[in-house]
């Protein structure tokens, strides 16, 4: 066990030192990459990217994970709190959560009109495609988990002292709206997953796992290509592109 525990930490330090040297390229070529994060609640998000920004420099690094709109920003265009948020030349930044919410806690909570979110799954195609024709490297992880493991997390969420501040008020509804969630995500990933900007879903019970497949598609999709080229790809058990099977195969959960 302790031997095993060993590999999974020199693996991970393996790809965590390929994120390095990409950043480190990143700053040499201005390269700018974005990273959304978005799943299911406790699918995994803040620790997969506590695991990817662990060793890279703070200067160059920005998690993004903005509070509820002010009245001033929610007359603005719905994008626009977002833009600013955008990455300079040589940075990375990772949405934890992004402008997806109105496809999803919006959506099942009633916090924006029917009209405002279609009208959201029309726009956001096109504000991605601007970004990435604007020289961004634009990358989109869907964290899915199963029902029972949800149901696990949030127990031990409410239990565990050391995760107090990760209690939301709306994880009281993330069980008892499981299936209006579920709809929500295959609304948004179907209209919202383009060529130019696609949707990487991870399924993530498995936290370990899930952590390193995410690194090893990061480092394969905007990584030089010396340090793609040594990164075995993901598992595609764990880490699959999006297609419309993968809502009715099971694939992802229902």
């Amino acid at each position: 066990m302790a031997k095993h525990r060993d590999d999974d930490l020199d693996e991970l330090e393996t790809l965590q030192l390929g994120l390095v040297r990409m950043q480190q390229a990143a700053a040499e070529s201005g390269d700018r990459v974005v990273i959304v994060m978005e799943g299911r609640d406790t699918a995994g998000k803040d620790g997969s990217i506590k695991r990817i920004t662990e060793h890279l420099s703070i200067r160059n690094t920005r998690v993004v994970a903005l509070p509820k709109p002010s009245d001033r920003e929610r007359s603005q265009w719905y994008f626009q709190r977002y833009a600013a948020q955008l990455p300079a030349a040589g940075e990375l930044v990772i949405f934890n959560r992004s402008w997806y919410n109105r496809a999803g806690v919006e959506v099942v909570n009633g916090f924006s009109t029917p009209e405002e979110q279609a009208q959201f799954l029309r726009d956001a195609p096109d504000f991605e495609r601007m970004l990435v024709e604007s020289g961004i490297r634009l990358i989109k992880f869907w964290l899915d988990i199963s029902k029972d493991e949800q149901a696990k997390r949030l127990k031990e969420r409410r239990s565990d002292p050391l995760k107090a501040l990760k209690v939301s008020s709306l994880d009281a509804v993330a069980q008892k709206k499981w299936t209006e969630y579920s709809a929500a995500r295959d609304a948004m990933l179907r209209h919202t997953h383009t060529p130019v900007a696609p949707w990487t879903c991870v399924l993530a019970d498995d936290k370990k796992a899930a952590r390193k497949a995410i690194i090893r598609h990061i480092l394969r999709t905007a990584a030089p290509a010396k340090v793609a080229r040594k990164t075995a790809a993901p598992d595609p058990k764990l880490l699959f592109t999006f297609e419309p099977a993968a809502i009715e195969d099971g694939r992802l959960a229902r």
